[in-house]
């Protein structure tokens, strides 16, 4: 066995307030451990000793027989009573109740405290301040019904119907308050905010936040002169309730359903940016003009913004009609062009904000689009690739842009991040419940709106088979011809007689009187109608109250993608590219201790991991976690100060509301 040391220890108290004395008059540790007649780690022990206690030496050592005092947090104390702040509230006196937070120890969804910073960097709460005020008094106040609607999202349950799977007063923990809003105070609320008919107004707002925020589009595009790189597609919102809604073909589905058309805008990330209601019966062409002048005010400036879209806005006018507006195209070309010869293909490549870099053979070419309207052609820029397919061949496919200062591998890599938008509408179908119906209500569609004719389309394609009858009879008719003006063998003269030639050309005049028949029948026809003709008593869904559902659950994805990022950005987790997303998921909707340490720099929650050995693990001990690296957005601000208490049952607060969520309260999990 290895004996000790036999002498007295050189670190006495003495000894340990002269070290931290030279020390704190800035000299380095070999300078203080010279000054101080002792080693090096001397120097340090003494420096940790104080950092940990703020005690010297010689007086730990006296106290050192007895256990230290920590605190102990109440297990799910009871919540705070708020029946006082709720009886002014309905009395309407109190405009909205401010949280109040107490320590506890296990609290279910504690980590949702961990989104907080990343729901502040969407700016959800302060646009719908500035765009909505104040919802009229009440004990739940807007930032507070907001910030309930968006956890609720991110712990699972994005429906109003979910606050019955969640229990409140475990939500309620979280927001500071007795309980949170049950299903019809949610609705309710809600609902006032759609009354205002501001919900385009507050996707607005949210898009200029998005584009022109620190970790906006704006910031990190490589295009040079661009202002922003978007994406546009619509999207089909099936509909299996019992009212007569207007049918919409659904390419997911792959037939014709009840359904209610959106046009969404996603940054180059494949994050939502906006949402509009499509007109019934718009084509994306017509969306896209239409949404171009609403993009020019978001963006608001003059430089120019890569528009990317499938070949459902195909339109060589529009494309024209984009580039003179400041807006360059990138879409797939639709039909099937002349092919590139081979020797025309080099080898591109591209490096992504990951660091990754991709190679394609590619080639770099121009192309004319005739114009429909005016005869003219539309030169565009024409990226080609040539792709592998079934059976070992090959086939070329090509991208269109009028970007002409984006190298052919950025074009490239940026028509294949419209897929993201693509993943967006999945992964929010699963987690966000895209496509739900939050509200019940509808209105009755304009009768007066011109819809295309069905009968129209019926007589064309009676027009088609009588025109396809038609040219049978006629070659019946021409082999017949043909046979009665040939000549029997061993003779050269023919006797056609007007009775023989009647008999043969019957059929042909009797087709060609029933064309004629069909085609004016058709000319007869109109081609567009009014709906009351069509389809009397059509409705229209609700779209105010999906357009705010909408931006909740907006606020919500980037908020989780936000938290995904930091993960895989700032840790070393090995898997953080293919899980951060369910890690994410985990961490928030775990529990943890919420309590009132002394004042800090900074909220923490703490993560322990290795990079080969599974997730993080979540500390929520506040005693013994160090604050990790921050993630990148601004810590949340808000006019309302939040109160905090240091025992189980504060008292409480009914001044008018000052909502949450981030001065007076250190929140550690």
């Amino acid at each position: 066995m290895k004996k000790g040391p036999k002498g007295p220890t050189v670190l006495t108290g003495a000894k340990a307030a002269e070290i931290r004395r030279v020390r704190a008059g800035g000299a380095s540790l070999r300078a203080t451990a010279a000054a101080a007649g002792v080693s090096t780690d001397t120097v340090r022990r003494a420096l940790t000793n104080e950092a940990v206690t703020g005690e010297p030496v010689a007086t730990r050592a006296k106290l050192a027989p007895q256990a230290p005092t920590q605190l102990v947090l109440p297990v799910l104390p009871e919540p705070t009573a708020r029946s006082g702040e709720r009886a002014v509230a309905r009395s309407g006196l109190l405009e909205c109740a401010a949280p109040v937070f107490a320590p506890a120890a296990r609290v279910p969804l504690a980590g949702l405290f961990l989104a907080l910073p990343a729901l502040e960097a969407t700016g959800l709460l302060a646009c719908a301040k500035v765009t909505f005020g104040a919802l009229p008094a009440g004990f739940y106040g807007l930032e507070t019904v907001l910030l309930d609607a968006v956890l609720r999202a991110l712990a699972g349950e994005p429906r109003a119907e979910g606050a019955t799977r969640i229990e409140p007063t475990a939500l309620g923990r979280v927001l500071g308050l007795d309980r949170a809003p049950e299903v019809k105070t949610i609705r309710r609320k809600i609902g006032f905010l759609a009354d205002t008919g501001k919900a385009g107004d507050l996707l607005t707002a949210l898009a200029k936040h998005h584009l022109h925020g620190p970790n906006g589009d704006s910031a990190g595009v490589e295009g040079g002169d661009l202002a922003a790189v978007l994406y546009v597609d619509g999207h089909v919102r099936a509909y299996q309730g019992t009212k007569k809604i207007g049918k919409v073909h659904s390419t997911r589905l792959k037939f014709p359903v009840p359904a209610t058309e959106e046009t969404w805008v996603s940054d180059a990330h494949g994050s939502p940016v906006l949402v509009v209601m499509a007109k019934p019966g718009t084509a994306l062409t017509g969306e896209l003009r239409a949404l171009l002048p609403h993009l020019r005010t978001i963006v608001g400036n003059s430089r120019r913004v890569l528009v990317g879209f499938d070949r459902g806005g195909w339109s060589p006018a529009l494309f024209k009609h984009m580039d003179e507006a400041g807006f360059d195209v990138l879409t797939w070309r639709k039909s099937t062009p002349p092919e590139i010869p081979e020797n025309h293909f080099t080898p591109v490549t591209h490096t992504d904000a990951h660091g990754q870099t991709r190679t394609w053979n590619a080639a770099d070419t121009a192309v004319d689009l005739a114009l429909a309207t005016t005869g003219e052609a539309f030169r565009i820029r024409q990226i080609s690739r040539i792709v592998p397919v079934r059976g070992g061949a090959t086939r070329q496919i090509h991208i269109l842009t009028t970007d002409q200062g984006m190298s052919a591998g950025e074009v490239i890599y940026r028509m294949g991040s419209r897929w993201r938008q693509e993943n967006y509408f999945r992964y929010a179908r699963i987690h966000f419940d895209l496509d739900s119906h939050d509200a019940y209500t509808s209105t009755e569609d304009d009768p007066g709106r011109s819809v295309p004719n069905p009968d129209k389309k019926k007589a064309y394609q009676h027009v088609i088979a009588t025109r396809a009858h038609y040219d049978q009879v006629l070659a019946r008719t021409d082999a017949a011809m043909l046979g009665i003006r040939t000549p029997g063998p061993g003779t050269n003269e023919v006797l056609i007689t007007s009775a023989m030639h009647n008999t043969v050309t019957a059929p042909l005049w009797d087709a060609e009187a029933a064309l004629d028949q069909t085609e004016a029948a058709h000319q007869k026809i109109p081609a567009r109608i009014p709906l009351g003709e069509l389809s009397p008593g059509q409705q229209v869904l609700d779209t105010e109250t999906k357009l705010i559902t909408h931006a909740i659950r907006m606020a919500a994805f980037n908020t989780a993608t936000t938290l995904a990022r930091e993960i895989r950005t700032n840790t070393g987790y090995a898997r953080a590219a293919e899980e951060a997303h369910t890690l994410a998921r985990q961490a928030l909707t775990g529990s943890g201790d919420t309590s009132t340490p002394p004042p800090r720099d900074t909220s923490s929650s703490g993560w322990t991991h290795s990079p080969h050995h599974g997730p993080p693990r979540q500390s929520v001990n506040s005693a013994s976690t160090s604050p990790p690296r921050q993630p990148a957005t601004p810590a949340p601000t808000s006019s309302c100060a939040t109160k905090s208490k240091t025992t189980p049952k504060p008292t409480r607060n009914t001044s008018p509301c000052q909502e949450p969520w981030t001065r007076g309260t250190k929140l550690w999990l």
